[in-house]
């Protein structure tokens, strides 16, 4: 039987969280952990962040990013701020221990990456993110 795209795209999704995992483990994070801690590392160099950031920024349903967020801050990754002008809103801050292991994640982050995409072109790479852009606007119709 011949993989559909959809298909393709699950297939890579579990290879890509499992190869995630596998290199976080050594860090203490999960592969979802990484990529928040990443994004709000470098969002915050630009103002305050929010968990509704997160979750736009990584398509995250409000319950995921929740948990995700609640057990980063368990474990000492971040804190959670209220902002003076709308008590209902929380600052996400990272904390140093988030601050020292930014080096080791965005590092693991580029790994992946480049394992990721090795043998690609630019060009196909252009195409590829284009495509993609393209199937997650037409599964958001």
């Amino acid at each position: 039987m011949e993989k559909d795209c959809g298909v393709w795209i699950s297939v890579l999704s579990h290879k890509l969280g499992k190869r995630m995992n596998a290199d976080m483990q050594s860090l203490g994070l999960t592969g979802v952990q990484s990529r928040v801690i990443h994004y709000i590392l470098v969002k915050c160099a630009e103002g305050p962040v929010y968990q509704r950031d997160v979750e736009s920024a990584l398509s995250m349903s409000r319950s995921t990013a929740t948990g995700v967020l609640q057990l980063m801050e368990k474990n000492g990754l971040i804190q959670r701020r209220s902002v003076a002008s709308d008590a209902r809103l929380k600052s996400l801050i990272p904390t140093e221990k988030a601050i020292r292991l930014d080096a080791e994640v965005g590092e693991c982050l580029r790994r992946t990456e480049r394992c990721l995409t090795e043998g690609l072109s630019n060009a196909q790479l252009a195409a590829f993110m284009k495509t993609a852009a393209l199937m997650s606007a037409n599964l958001d119709k």
